[in-house]
C-alpha cells in the first residue's frame, strides 16, 4: 500500500527565517588592517569593519549591532578599543530602518546585508569563530539571529537585550547577557531576568551579568565579554 501523498519536505529556511548562508572558506592571503568603511551594494549607509593588524594566526570575527535609533559607528564602538589585544576582526552593519528589521517586520533585509558582510569578511580574512554582538535592540537580534545560526555562529554577546526571538534554531551557541539593574528602558525584570532562566531551560550555556547601574556598558562589562569570548 502506498501513501496517498509524498512526505512532508523540510521548509525552505532563507533570509526570511533569519537564516545566514555564510560559511569559513580557505583564505591564502589576509586582506587589508585597519578601519574600513563598506559601501551597502543597495544604496544604504556604509557599514564599517576594523582588522587588527598585529599577531599571528586566524582572527575572532564580531558583528556588532547597534542599538535603535544608533548608527555603525556606535556598534564599532562597542569592543573597538579592546580589537586588537585579542584579535577580534570587527563588522558593524547599520540598520536598514531605525532599528533592526525583526523588530519592525520580521527578519529580511538586514539579514541579507549581515549575510553579505559576512560572506565578503570569511572570503578574505582566516577566522576562527563567528560571535554576533550588539547593544539594546541590537542585542536582542543578536540573540534572535544567532540562536537561529548556531550552525555558523559559537557566541553571542548581548549587552541589555529585551528578548530573543528566533524563528528556528541550529546548534548551541554560547551566550554572554549583560544588564544594568537600574536599567529604565529595558527593565531587567521583564527582560534578561525572565530570558536567560529561558535560555538555561533551553539547553544554551549563559554567562550573565547583571551590574549596578542604568542602560549602559560599562568598560568593565566589556571586558569581561571579551575576556569571556577569549575563555
Amino acid at each position: 500500500m502506498t501513501e496517498p501523498a509524498p512526505p512532508h519536505r523540510q521548509p525552505e529556511e532563507g533570509h526570511r527565517h533569519g537564516r545566514l548562508s555564510a560559511r569559513p572558506t580557505a583564505v591564502a592571503a589576509p586582506g587589508p588592517t585597519g578601519l574600513t568603511s563598506l559601501p551597502d551594494p543597495e544604496g544604504g549607509p556604509p557599514a564599517l569593519r576594523y582588522v587588527p593588524a598585529e599577531g599571528a594566526g586566524p582572527y575572532r570575527l564580531v558583528v556588532l549591532l547597534h542599538g535603535a535609533g544608533g548608527s555603525a559607528q556606535q556598534g564599532l564602538d562597542l569592543l573597538l578599543t579592546l580589537a586588537d589585544a585579542r584579535r577580534l576582526l570587527l563588522l558593524a552593519p547599520p540598520a536598514t530602518a531605525s532599528s533592526w528589521d525583526l523588530i519592525a517586520e520580521g527578519f529580511g533585509p538586514d539579514v541579507r546585508r549581515i549575510d553579505a558582510l559576512l560572506g565578503a569578511a570569511l572570503a578574505e580574512y582566516p577566522v576562527a569563530g563567528v560571535t554576533l554582538g550588539g547593544f539594546s535592540d541590537g542585542a536582542s537580534y543578536a540573540l534572535s539571529l544567532g540562536l537561529t545560526n548556531g550552525d555558523l555562529v559559537d557566541a553571542v554577546v548581548a549587552f541589555s537585550p529585551g528578548f530573543a526571538a528566533p524563528l528556528v534554531t541550529h546548534g548551541r551557541p554560547r551566550v554572554f547577557v549583560s544588564h544594568g539593574a537600574d536599567d529604565r528602558v529595558l527593565p531587567v525584570d521583564v527582560c534578561s531576568r525572565r530570558l536567560v532562566p529561558r535560555l538555561h531551560t533551553l539547553g544554551y550555556p549563559v554567562e550573565y551579568v547583571e551590574f549596578p547601574g542604568g542602560h549602559e556598558v560599562p568598560a568593565e562589562i566589556r571586558q569581561r565579554a571579551v575576556d569571556w569570548l577569549a575563555g
